[in-house]
């Protein structure tokens, strides 16, 4: 499976890239908004029968305030009764009129926090803000559609909102190539040809079979745009790194497919901008390298180790004479170490020669003092004999 790839920042980009990020709905707010409308909503209902049960004790109470033969005394307590569910209804009726004069109020606050502005506009407002925020979207720049709101509510032309959003932070931000190209004293493209050349380089550099991540989104192409290189430019560049890539050693190429399933559009982009894949590909270059020398005589390509090696600084020249090294004796050093009851790796025989320091975890060896033991054991065994067959793994390889 191919290493997912990062999107790294060069310095040079470093001031470039405060790009807006998309809308950030309050979700807590919206979530509040939305219940508070629903809420209202749901008023009415709820008071629907308490309301009709004191609408009808009301209707009660005058009825038997009416009847002959009410004493006064009763009378006094059914005007009371009367006034108090007259009180209540007054009080229900209040709360559903309240509840149905909130809900418009309430529901443009929902669009407000959900972003629907449309939805707060009529007419030939309506129409502009529509215009605007599809003619900005294509821009990239969605995050402007509630200033655009703002300035149709205050009565602003569709050309003159225009022109002021290309003074917000935002615009500038992801027509930052204008600005540089403004004070190199370059003419500033509009915003057609400038996503003209944008695409122009996507598609040139998407062709190649570039990885995702390498120069797809506008603060890539930022700095091409400021220095006038066109798209004919990118495209001589690219097919140079294609060159390069089709070039490269076989052995080099499978073993980065191997260790970490690079395939050549990644080393496209390695040959393309070396600085830019750096972060992503140097160190599994370098690994690669080294690899590359293991797997051609049969041994295995532990990225891990092999990582390691190549942060160690060891070369693929290196790494070529140490693997031969190895392969030489290592059958040899199998049969010594199973002669005295202990093991030999293809690890070990790498340790003791990039790393010979290194504590082992075996009796706190490093594999360059347990390779020197088990050769003397099986020299003084073999005193006098051929124990010269594995007398090229007794220098120690000289890292440079």
């Amino acid at each position: 499976m191919t290493t997912p790839v990062e999107q790294n920042v060069p310095d040079e980009f470093q001031d470039e890239l405060d790009l807006p990020e998309p809308d950030q709905i309050d979700q807590a707010a919206l979530s509040k908004a939305r219940q508070d409308l629903a809420n209202a909503k749901k008023i009415p209902a709820l008071n629907k029968g308490k309301l009709g049960a004191a609408q009808k004790k009301v209707r009660a109470l005058e009825r038997r305030l009416h009847e002959k033969g009410v004493t006064p005394k009763e009378r006094k307590a059914l005007l009371a009764n009367l006034a108090i569910q007259r009180g209540q209804v007054k009080k229900l009726t209040d709360a559903n009129k309240k509840a149905v004069e909130s809900q418009p109020k309430l529901q443009n606050k929902v669009y407000e926090l959900s972003g629907e502005y449309d939805k707060l506009l009529k007419g030939e407002n309506r129409d502009a803000y529509l215009a605007l925020k599809s003619l900005f979207n294509t821009y990239g720049l969605g995050s402007l559609a509630g200033k655009i709101y703002d300035y149709v509510k205050q009565g602003y032309g569709a050309d003159t909102i225009a022109l002021l959003l290309q003074d917000t932070k935002e615009y500038k931000t992801r027509f930052a190539g204008n600005e540089a190209r403004a004070k190199a004293g370059l003419a500033v493209l509009n915003p057609a040809d400038y996503l003209a050349t944008e695409a122009a380089y996507r598609q040139i550099l998407s062709s190649a079979g570039l990885p995702k991540g390498f120069y797809d989104n506008p603060a890539d192409f930022t700095r091409w745009i400021a220095d006038d290189v066109s798209p004919t430019e990118i495209k001589s560049r690219v097919d140079l790194a294609v060159a390069a890539t089709g070039q490269a050693n076989p052995a080099y190429k499978n073993a980065l497919f191997q260790m970490y399933g690079i395939n050549e559009a990644d080393l496209t982009a390695y040959f393309l901008d070396r600085k830019r894949a750096e972060p992503i590909l140097k160190k599994q270059a370098a690994a690669g390298a080294i690899g590359a020398a293991a797997i051609r005589r049969g041994f295995a390509a532990n990225v891990l180790d092999l990582e390691g090696y190549a942060t160690l600084g060891i070369t693929a020249d290196q790494a070529e004479q140490a693997y031969a090294q190895i392969a030489e004796g290592f059958e040899s050093m199998l049969g010594i170490a199973g002669r005295y009851g202990s093991s030999w790796s293809q690890r070990e025989a790498e340790q003791e020669l990039f790393t010979p320091g290194a504590s082992s975890t075996v009796k706190g060896e490093s594999a360059a003092e347990k390779g020197k033991r088990l050769k003397s054991q099986e020299r003084a065994l073999f005193a006098g004999g051929r124990g010269a067959t594995i007398q090229g793994l007794n220098a120690g390889f000289s890292q440079t």
